[in-house]
């Protein structure tokens, strides 16, 4: 099990929630899906690194500072007196290699991730020495899709390539190693200054009157689901899910904070934002339930105990 598990980015969850609720340019869409796509690859390679028995400590999806510079680490696994950071990349398709790029053979060009592989690396052995540790970094790029293709690549660049992935996990897996207490502070350490907020964050502008209001499905996204069961549940007529209601209105009080975090969560506004969907007084007990109020009457609002 990792040592720092994966969690959906909060700008990917965001524009997922966007996706759904407002028209974005067909550049805004792009961007969306190969942020989709990035994290179905992180989650793929995490499914291999799961499996280790090797004596290691796995850190995943860390965003670390030095020296006032942001740098990001898809998977990092610290070893006895090695870290290896590792660069996961889902590319599909044939690309031919060239020293600054990637290309692929559709004509559009990518950064060549040893660039970006590099910058970890160094940016990781300048905090590691700022923090007093010393240990070997040794990186790969590895490309997680079983249908990408990299032509003219040189054999000594540190790529793993998909029909490779099974052996790296075995010569993980031998590595000697014994962990101490040492390693687990220093785990702990880049845990700790793991940075939530990304200033990579590229979110298309929105605001709260031009979102479209309503339920949607929890399954398929769907805003085409009705509560026929009084308010217990709400069933997708699209694709049959079935969700209870407390656990929508749940849902949506999440993409509202998500969304507009300085906005207070009153009955009335998740009212308009579940479109009706429910009752007031349902959404007020939900409410009270989960939250702790503050205030009275019409200026009560809920917040997280």
């Amino acid at each position: 099990m990792a040592y720092k598990p994966r969690f959906v980015p909060m700008d990917l969850l965001a524009l997922r929630i966007l996706d759904i609720r407002m028209k974005l340019s067909q550049e805004e869409h792009r961007y969306y899906l190969n942020k989709e796509k990035g994290f179905e690859g992180e989650v793929q390679f995490d499914l291999l690194t799961e499996q280790l028995q090797s004596d290691c400590l796995i850190l995943n999806d860390l965003l670390l500072e030095v020296d006032n510079s942001s740098f990001q680490l898809d998977t990092t696994i610290i070893y006895q007196d090695t870290i290896f950071p590792f660069e996961v990349k889902n590319f599909e398709g044939d690309f031919i290699y060239k020293p600054d790029s990637l290309e692929a053979t559709y004509g559009k060009e990518y950064k060549n991730p040893l660039d970006q592989l590099k910058r970890s690396k160094f940016s990781l052995g300048q905090l590691l020495k700022k923090l007093g540790y010393h240990f070997a970094i040794e990186g790969s790029v590895v490309f997680i899709n079983s249908e990408f293709t990299l032509f003219q690549a040189p054999p000594n660049e540190p790529f793993i390539f998909p029909t490779q992935l099974n052996a790296l996990m075995k010569k993980l897996n031998a590595r000697p190693s014994k962990l101490t207490n040492k390693h687990k502070m220093l785990a702990d350490k880049l845990v700790s200054l793991h940075q939530t907020k990304s200033s990579y964050t590229k979110l298309p502008a929105y605001n709260y009157g031009k979102l479209r209001k309503g339920f949607t499905c929890a399954k398929c996204k769907s805003f085409n689901v009705s509560n026929p069961d009084g308010e217990r549940k709400i069933v997708c007529t699209t694709c049959g899910n079935v969700e209870s209601i407390e656990a929508v209105v749940l849902r949506n009080v999440k993409e509202i904070k998500l969304l507009f975090p300085d906005m207070k969560i009153t009955t009335t506004c998740v009212h308009e934002w579940c479109g009706a969907g429910v009752s007031m007084k349902a959404i007020n007990r939900i409410l009270t339930k989960n939250f702790r109020r503050v205030g009275h009457g019409k200026f009560s609002y809920y917040v997280n105990d």
